[in-house]
Parts: C-alpha cells; structure tokens; sequence
C-alpha cells in the first residue's frame, strides 16, 4: 500500500487548506480529495447526522485504495474518528488530535481559546483532547459561524471581518488566552485579521499544519512513504463543481483539474 495515495474528506472546500498542507510538507505523496458539498455545512448538523456522513465519505474513499483517512473537518473529527477507525482498517488522522496536542505544548500561561463552527463547539472535543494532556489548563470557546463565508468569499481581510473577529475575539481577550486554535480549517484563511486583533502576543495553532505533521509522522512509523512520483491530486465533490472549482482555486492558489461529481448516498 505504500505507494497509495492518501485520502482526505471535508464537507466542503475548506479542507482543502489541509491538502495544501500535506502537499508542501509530503510532497511525493498522491492525494485523492472528497468534498461533500451537496450537503455542507456539517457544523450545523446533529452528531449522529455527521457520523453517517463520515462514513459514506470514508467509504468512497477506501474504494479509492488509500493508505490512509485523513478527516479534514473539525466537526467530522469531533464526533467520527473512533468509528472510522473501527469500520476501515487504515491509519484515521483527524484535525482535533494535533491542534490539541500544539495547544497543549505552547501555551504558557495555561489558558487556551478554541474557535470553530457550532458543531465543533458544542461537542467540546478540544477541551477534551487539550485538557486529556494537560488538566491544568482551562480552555475558553467560542463559534465563530460567519468566518466560514466570509472566507468563501475571498473576505478575509476585508474591514468586515475585521470588525466580525473582533467582536467574535473579545470574550477570548477578555479571559487573558495566550494561545488560539483554529479550530476550523477555512480559519487559517483569516490569520491575518486574527492576528490584528489579537496583536503577537497570542500563538495561533493551524490545524491544517499540525495534521499535516502528524500525518508525516504516522506515514514514517508505518514506512508509508511513497516512492513513485506523484500525480496531480484528484478531487470529488456531491454537488456541481463550479462553486468548488471557483472558491477551492482560491484556497489552494491554483486552478482545480479534472473535479468529478460523485453520489455517496445510495439509499
């Protein structure tokens, strides 16, 4: 299985700043890309409701001959990875463990802001994961629903989402957080405005970048790496692609070939 591509899913485009992540840290790597985006947002979604649709994902993808499920939502993270990795016999990394873990390991002052959709939120998963390796730490969160669109957009930086984090920000200030998870993968689109109104003095963890890591760590432990060179990575989508395509280009700086509209739901 070696020479494999990985495989990646997200509700949508957003995950696709986790692809980016492993394409510039695993190179060699072959990547196959599934958004659903006939049925995004998941963070709005009940936990059992993300759970089937993870599955489904997970599914389409193993019938891809991956080597490994990377879950590139937070939200999908939150509540699906233990099944995954009882239903599929591949190596599972979700985005919750290693922003937790780089949480943990940077803070200073033992107190922590997580930012994320509903869902993410709700579930509590980073104040699980975080205060699993460190109990001392106190964890603040905080929904940040309209960051998704106005990162879609290609908003991030525009005065409206500067005045949007600042008032999404303010309890986090107020509660004297050092450091800040980004706790949805369209977030690292808005560090730039993040880091506006949080000044330098809070670290910022991008959980595309720490699973990318943790993703070249399991792909050394298992000697996975690829030895081919690569192909250009296939992308599919539930939905018509065009929207995909036009914002997905914009996340990744290049245009998307060869998007293919897929159906997951059989029933």
């Amino acid at each position: 299985m070696t020479e494999h591509a990985i495989g990646v899913f997200d509700s949508g485009v957003g995950g696709l700043t986790v692809l980016k992540e492993i394409m510039r840290q695993l190179p060699g790597e072959e990547l196959v890309y599934l958004g659903d985006t006939a049925r995004v947002p998941y963070g709005t979604k009940s936990p059992a409701t993300v759970l089937r649709y993870a599955l489904e994902a997970a599914d389409f993808l193993v019938g891809c001959r991956v080597k490994m499920l990377v879950v590139a939502c937070n939200t999908a993270s939150s509540v699906a990875v233990p099944a995954l990795e009882r239903r599929c016999s591949l190596p599972v990394v979700g985005v919750i463990e290693p922003g937790a873990s780089r949480a943990a390991a940077l803070t200073r002052n033992r107190r922590v802001g997580v930012i994320g959709t509903e869902g993410t939120i709700k579930s509590g998963a980073y104040t699980r994961a975080i205060q699993a390796l460190d109990p001392r730490i106190e964890v603040f969160s905080t929904a940040c629903p309209l960051f998704v669109p106005l990162a879609e957009e290609g908003w991030a930086e525009h005065p409206v989402a500067l005045l949007t984090a600042r008032d999404y920000l303010a309890p986090l200030i107020a509660q004297r957080i050092d450091t800040l998870v980004l706790g949805c993968t369209h977030y690292p689109l808005l560090k730039n405005t993040l880091r506006a109104v949080l000044g330098d003095a809070v670290e910022l963890v991008d959980s595309a970048e720490e699973t990318a890591r943790l993703v070249a760590t399991r792909l050394a432990g298992d000697r996975r790496f690829r030895q081919q060179s690569p192909q250009l990575p296939r992308y599919f989508v539930t939905d018509v692609p065009t929207r995909f395509e036009k914002v997905g280009g914009a996340f990744l700086g290049a245009p998307l070939l060869g998007v293919e509209q897929v159906e997951l739901d059989k029933s």
